[in-house]
């Protein structure tokens, strides 16, 4: 159980090698946690909604997205700046109109699933 830490090695395990194949298999703790915000992003339907639009239409301006998904334009604004703030999205200024873009591409396979697009992921 070498890959186990120095804080629980003291735990008592039924399948030592599996527990160590676990802990590989999840990895840095930074890497689960930068996951887990993409995903606390994903779970909102109104911001899903948003990259869904944007995913699949390139960029579009607020009142375009508030329309697209039938949310208010104050509420769009505030989803996109939270998503802006987390680098999931980026607005190009264009005169007095920004439109905003997906710019995270490595969450472009999963709006393809949840837009349908890939074959459904096996459970096992």
């Amino acid at each position: 159980m070498h890959l186990v830490p120095a804080d629980r090695a003291g735990h008592r395990t039924i399948d030592g090698h599996r527990v160590c194949e676990a802990i590989a298999a999840i990895g840095d703790t930074a890497h689960v946690r930068a996951w887990a915000d993409r995903f606390a992003l994903l779970a909102d339907p109104g911001r899903l909604a948003l990259l869904l639009a944007l995913h699949r239409t390139g960029p579009l301006a607020v009142t375009d997205l508030a329309v697209a998904t039938g949310m208010r334009d104050p509420a769009v604004s505030q989803a996109l700046r939270l998503l802006r703030t987390a680098g999931v999205v980026a607005g190009e200024k264009e005169g007095r109109v920004v439109r905003y873009r997906l710019v995270d591409a490595t969450l472009r396979p999963l709006l393809d699933q949840c837009a349908g697009d890939a074959p459904a992921v096996a459970a096992g």
